[in-house]
């Protein structure tokens, strides 16, 4: 739908094509300048009859349930024609064009009829879009905009005030104009993200490479993607090793190593080497896809203080055209003044009548913070929850992949007595290799890294929750917890209760290593904090975030190890999912508005009770695009101080918009009252507020 400027356009054009034969239902949304009609009807009939509203539809999809009709897809529709493209930018131009000629003659002193007729002239050419959009309006039994600017216009000439009335209509069609170019600025924000997934797949099949459609890719597909291309659906890397760029989905401004087995998603950018790639989704399931399709829904949605905007415009306006009826009719009766005086008053105040930048005011910073916001890769699924993160005073984290990488790894290693590090790295990695456990991981990665490598062994046996042994060399090596060592009747064990309290404050997992008769040796394994967390958390408290707090089902000795590294002052460990709940209830009590973050998986019932629900690295879950409110699609919790930042800017300027709309409303009513103002005033402060409102939603494309 193109050139639609307002709120109140969509709304007129939903009413209209709900009443044409054959639709049965329709959906006509402002922010994303979508419709959605659900019909029997022709295609041409549905077009026609937003043209006579004053608009263009292009048609992006058609489901047909006829089988033997043709499908159209998006851009099947032939692309407008100049004239058809910038007729209102012509009309515009001719209107002030032939309003400038009338000022010119009037006040020239010359003939007066050729005055009238050139600011007639001028009225038909800008009036043109506003006066059938407002006769379809009141058809729907709508006093919107154009219908009030249209009765003011004809209302002008029938008192003599053509030139009035010219510079009314001219000035309007002025305003709409830049309000379509504007608002078409900040809905670039999203449609950017559609240009990055490529039409086109280079695909291999039957032994035989072929260029094919995107959409007729079939999971299981192996598709070549050469360097320099986008990569064309998500899936999995089956060959070949390259740097990627991922910003379009991640926000990531650092391209990422992908090689066999790591994820890819569509519309991100191959920079340096050729991948083959197994396709894992369908196009409409992509990643990019569903990130625009939340992203589109999300814009859509009201805030809080748009449904209060749209309250109270839905009385404010009516109750002005009534004020207006009764200007122009009682006054004159009761001082002598004439009528003519009276009416000029009431068609002002008709003009000041519709909110329009009232109305624009919250929807306009909505779509621009949400499509900033997803660009840098952070997705915040509507307006209410844009606004509600801005009020935000406590966040709560999960620890595990949240604070910390969630990846177990060596970070202390101490041989005993006569055993050498290599020696010991060595014994721990071979037996741990025979393992699954997570510590047994991180020890085998570990030895990769310090080229160990790993020894036969024989007789493995795993003890659960204690540990492992098995015989290299034919002597039997046990590794495993200090209180399995103990049981044993391991000797010496004392000596080390020093180190061992040492390692345990700092948050960390030791595991002893010893021989049929001795200890040997001891591994210190822990959860490393991210580089970015203590960052993060200074940053939060810049952005005005009052209180952060750690929950975690980890020890209470790791969670206040972690706590202190990162700055968090409360922290809880020992943590189940039902303690959880009850600390975020408390934080409620406490603090009013609660945001939780984890990783999107776990800790589903804590991040469902917050009020705000924040998921770590949703590129790669879908769970997490479903449920959390907002989502880092990155794995990256850096970006958590740019959306408080952002939420409370944009929550800053709604509230901006909607107290200087209103003064401007009530300051024009009040001076036309009084006989203060006429109407080209009027009809500049009313476009040029409704432009101001809409720079100011703009700024928030530009925060970082």
């Amino acid at each position: 739908m193109d050139g639609m400027d307002c709120g109140e356009c969509a709304r007129t054009v939903q009413r209209v094509m709900g009443k044409l034969d054959g639709v049965r239902e329709v959906q006509v949304s402002f922010s994303t300048t979508k419709m959605v009609v659900v019909h029997n009807a022709s295609l041409e009939s549905i077009q026609k009859t937003v043209r006579d509203v004053g608009y263009r539809a292009t048609v992006l999809q058609t489901t047909l349930e006829q089988p033997d009709v043709p499908v159209q897809g998006e851009g099947t529709s032939a692309k407008p024609a100049f004239w058809e493209t910038y007729k209102r930018t012509v009309l515009t131009a001719i209107s002030g064009l032939f309003l400038g000629a009338g000022l010119i003659v009037e006040f020239g002193g010359w003939n007066e009829t050729t005055s009238i007729v050139l600011y007639l002239i001028a009225i038909l050419s800008g009036g043109f879009y506003a006066a059938r959009a407002g006769f379809y309006a009141l058809k729907s039994f709508t006093l919107d905009m154009n219908f009030l600017m249209t009765v003011a216009a004809i209302g002008a000439a029938a008192i003599g005030e053509w030139s009035e009335g010219a510079t009314v209509v001219f000035l309007f069609s002025v305003g709409n104009w830049l309000q379509a170019n504007t608002m078409e600025r900040t809905r670039r924000s999203i449609r950017s993200l559609i240009g990055f997934a490529p039409k086109e797949a280079l695909v291999r099949r039957d032994g035989s490479e072929r260029v094919i459609a995107v959409d007729d890719l079939q999971i299981g597909d192996l598709i070549i993607v050469r360097p320099g291309e986008r990569i064309p659906m998500d899936g999995r890397v089956e060959a070949g090793a390259s740097t990627v760029n991922q910003a379009p989905v991640t926000g990531e401004s650092i391209p990422v190593l992908k090689q066999l087995g790591d994820e890819v998603f569509a519309g991100t950018l191959n920079e340096t080497g050729g991948l083959e790639v197994i396709v894992t989704k369908k196009v409409e399931d992509s990643t990019l896809n569903r990130m625009i399709y939340l992203v589109e829904e999300a814009q859509d949605q009201k805030a809080p203080s748009q449904q209060f905007v749209d309250r109270f415009a839905a009385y404010y306006t009516p109750i002005v055209v009534l004020l207006a009826v009764l200007i122009a009719i009682f006054p004159p009766m009761f001082t002598g003044d004439p009528y003519g005086d009276w009416i000029y008053r009431a068609l002002a105040l008709l003009v000041i009548a519709c909110p329009c930048a009232l109305v624009i005011s919250t929807p306009v910073s909505i779509v621009a913070a949400i499509g900033n916001a997803a660009k840098r890769g952070v997705l915040i699924k509507g307006g209410s929850f844009l606004e509600k993160m801005g009020q935000i005073r406590a966040i709560a984290f999960d620890k595990t992949g949240t604070l910390t990488k969630g990846k177990p790894v060596v970070v202390f290693l101490e041989p005993l007595d006569s055993f050498g590090d290599e020696r010991l790295l060595t014994v721990a990695a071979s037996i741990e290799a025979r393992s699954e456990h997570p510590l047994a991981r991180a020890i085998t990665s570990y030895g990769e890294q310090k080229g160990i490598r790993a020894l036969p062994v024989q007789n493995f046996q795993a003890h659960a929750g204690k540990g492992a042994e098995a015989r290299i060399d034919n002597i039997l090596y046990r590794i495993g917890k200090p209180s399995w060592f103990e049981s044993l009747g391991y000797s010496g064990i004392d000596r080390l209760k020093t180190i061992l309290s040492v390692q345990h404050d700092q948050g960390r997992t030791v595991m002893l290593i010893g021989d049929e008769q001795n200890v040997v040796g001891l591994i210190a394994v822990a959860d490393t904090v991210r580089e970015e967390s203590e960052a993060t958390i200074k940053s939060l408290r810049r952005a005005g975030i009052a209180h952060a707090v750690m929950l975690t089902g980890d020890h209470a000795r790791i969670a206040k190890a972690i706590a202190q590294e990162v700055g968090i002052n409360e922290y809880h460990g020992d943590q189940l999912p039902e303690q959880k709940l009850e600390r975020i209830s408390e934080l409620k009590q406490r603090h009013r508005l609660v945001a939780m973050v984890g990783d999107g998986i776990n800790d589903s019932p804590a991040l469902a009770a917050s009020d705000i629900g924040i998921a770590m690295g949703g590129a790669g879950t879908d769970i997490a695009l479903e449920t959390a409110d907002i989502v880092l699609m990155s794995d990256d919790i850096g970006k958590l101080p740019f959306t408080v930042r952002l939420s409370r800017i944009a929550l800053r300027i709604i509230k901006q918009n909607i107290w200087f709309s209103l003064l401007v409303k009530l300051a024009f009513l009040l001076l036309t009252i009084a006989g203060l103002s006429n109407l080209w005033m009027a009809v500049f402060a009313d476009t040029g507020a409704a432009l101001l409102v809409i720079l100011n939603g703009m700024r928030l494309i530009r925060v970082r």
